[in-house]
């Protein structure tokens, strides 16, 4: 921790001493690289930063904060389902070619007090803004139920969520948000970008990077299936073959 505030006061000064005429704004976070390993129960990340105007004054009285942070991108086919004869059975479908695997917004008061709506929609300052990329020809009423119930989803499964009272702003200056990684997050390169507006207008913008990835037996069997598919294959079916075997002996015995 005392090392990445480091690194934020040194780029914070660099920035200062370039002359830059607008907003200054330095981003930083808690770990760079979230290891996934066997017991994993999910982790919480610190963004925090600071923001201050070269006129000198304190940015903190005039800026708004807001920090999304987003997982790797997925293609995503979600499937409806409807009953039938008292059976349920997949009905229509929809195809998202770019779903967030991962989405959290945090800010320091509700976004619709901070930007209209045409900016928010712009940098995805909440979850009914983001740019999922639907494919194929649908209505649009139809659409709009599939996208509602993507979020939904995600929002169920802790991987979709927004805190509108989420960044604390204090002296000012620094400012820090705390977003919550569960453990069923997906692996790969998640992007925290962290945003300053002013009188409804984002005035400045930075992005820290976070790897998530697994590590020890988990990132083995992961390899395996990704190197050798046909082999993991394989042997999954005999796996599951040979403990069915097994348990069906133990319970002729019982």
């Amino acid at each position: 921790m005392k090392g990445a505030l480091r690194l934020l006061m040194c780029g914070l000064a660099a920035t200062l001493c370039m002359g830059q005429r607008d907003a200054i704004l330095v981003p930083e976070v808690s770990q760079h690289e979230v290891q996934v390993q066997q017991g994993f129960t999910g982790t919480e990340l610190l963004l925090f930063g600071a923001i201050l105007d070269p006129s000198g004054r304190r940015a903190g009285q005039e800026y708004d904060i807001v920090v999304v942070l987003k997982g790797p991108a997925q293609a995503i086919r979600l499937r409806e389902k409807e009953k039938v004869g008292g059976i349920w059975i997949n009905a229509g479908s929809s195809d998202f070619r770019s779903v967030p695997s991962f989405f959290a917004v945090a800010s320091s008061r509700p976004v619709e007090e901070i930007v209209d709506e045409k900016t928010a929609a712009i940098f995805e300052f909440g979850t009914r803004y983001i740019q999922l990329s639907p494919s194929g020809i649908i209505d649009p009423v139809t659409q709009s139920r599939f996208v509602d119930g993507l979020i939904d989803l995600k929002e169920r499964q802790g991987l979709y969520d927004e805190n509108m009272s989420g960044v604390r702003v204090s002296e000012g200056v620094l400012y820090q948000a705390r977003i919550d990684l569960p453990s069923n997050v997906v692996t790969g390169l998640y992007t925290a970008e962290t945003f300053a507006v002013a009188n409804g207008r984002v005035i400045a913008s930075a992005e820290t990077e976070v790897v998530v990835e697994k590590v020890g037996f988990e990132r083995s069997v992961a390899e395996a299936a990704e190197n050798n598919a046909l082999a993991y294959g394989l042997f999954a079916v005999l796996l599951s073959l040979g403990t069915g075997w097994i348990a069906g002996r133990l319970f002729a015995l019982i």
